[in-house]
């Protein structure tokens, strides 16, 4: 009896020890760097914001942050690498409407779902710009659309890539305010503003506006709407919006924090926390609207929500434009 009694003991203090090392582990995390996966490449518009954010996550948790930046396919191989981590929160990274678009084009098997979410910081929204060299210039997006109405065809719109975000919003621009314009895709926001002032190729161009921002300021391109939910960032707030000019245009590119999926929830949430205090430092703030995009914190949960009305825009739109591959 004293034998089983003794083997017993020590069967409990074993597990007991064994439920503290465990409770220990959990207190401590985070106890090593972590990892950042940035799917876009070195100095793109997500890298600048995210860098900031993350440096300031990693002092609030007592550990730094490696940016590794994995570029390519439409960041589909950052959300690949995101997905196979080890779910121990040592392995994070960032996310955009390419999180939505790329599953629906056939470019990856993987899209929000697939990924334990962590809240937003910011969004990038696309803005309608004119030329100021074409032969024909407007200076008032409504001027714009009653010309396109009255001659259609017959003006051109410059793009990003076919089945990208800014490409994205320009279909819902077309289609919202029932146009019937030219569209032409290139590679890269940045090539889309060249077209308007490398001697007028296009009239009208969709591009993101920290794209635009030198053109604008240079004079070469004029600002005429933004496709965003709300209004622009100073020094552009009196700038209207498709929206309030009274058309069902709306396009924004979500910057998001992920994780892959099944992290467990202790984790999830101080990781969570220590973004969103990030995210809402007034410095922080600051930063996003001196980089021309929106601050936008939303909290893990609320994230899917918004980008299931973001996927079914994109379903609807891909599917007119013959490039949905997606068939659920």
């Amino acid at each position: 009896m004293k034998k089983t009694f003794c083997t017993l003991k020590m069967a409990l203090a074993t597990i007991s020890l064994g439920l503290s090392c465990q409770l220990f582990a959990q207190e401590s995390y985070p106890s090593r760097p972590i990892t950042f996966i940035m799917s876009v490449e070195a100095g793109a518009d997500g890298d600048v914001l995210a860098r900031p954010l993350m440096e300031r996550v990693g002092r609030i948790l007592g550990q730094p942050i490696t940016i590794i930046n994995r570029p390519g396919a439409g960041s589909a191989i950052g959300y690949k690498e995101i997905s196979l981590a080890k779910p121990d929160g040592y392995t994070i990274g960032w996310g955009s409407a390419t999180i939505v678009t790329n599953k629906l084009q056939g470019m990856s098997p993987l899209d929000y779902r697939n990924f334990t979410h962590l809240g937003s910081y910011a969004t990038f929204f696309p803005i309608l710009i004119a030329s100021n060299k074409s032969n024909v210039q407007f200076k008032t997006a409504q001027e714009a659309i009653t010309y396109v109405k009255a001659n259609p065809g017959k003006v051109n719109l410059a793009t990003a890539g076919v089945g990208q975000s800014w490409w994205v919003g320009a279909q819902t621009l077309l289609t919202g305010a029932n146009l019937d314009m030219a569209s032409i895709p290139v590679t890269g926001a940045g090539a889309a503003v060249a077209l308007l002032v490398g001697g007028g190729h296009a009239e009208l161009g969709v591009a993101g506006l920290g794209s635009a921002r030198a053109l604008l300021e240079g004079g070469q391109v004029r600002f005429l709407a933004s496709l965003a939910e709300s209004a622009p960032p100073p020094p552009y707030e009196k700038m209207p919006t498709m929206k309030e000019l009274g058309y069902p245009v709306t396009w924004e590119s979500l910057n998001i924090i992920i994780g892959p999926n099944g992290m467990p929830k202790d984790i999830a949430n101080k990781l969570a926390k220590a973004i969103e205090q990030a995210a809402k430092e007034p410095d922080f703030i600051k930063f996003v609207q001196d980089q021309y995009a929106s601050w936008n914190y939303m909290a893990p949960e609320a994230v899917p929500p918004f980008l299931d009305k973001r996927r079914e825009v994109v379903r609807g739109i891909m599917g007119r434009a013959g490039l949905l591959k997606e068939s659920n």
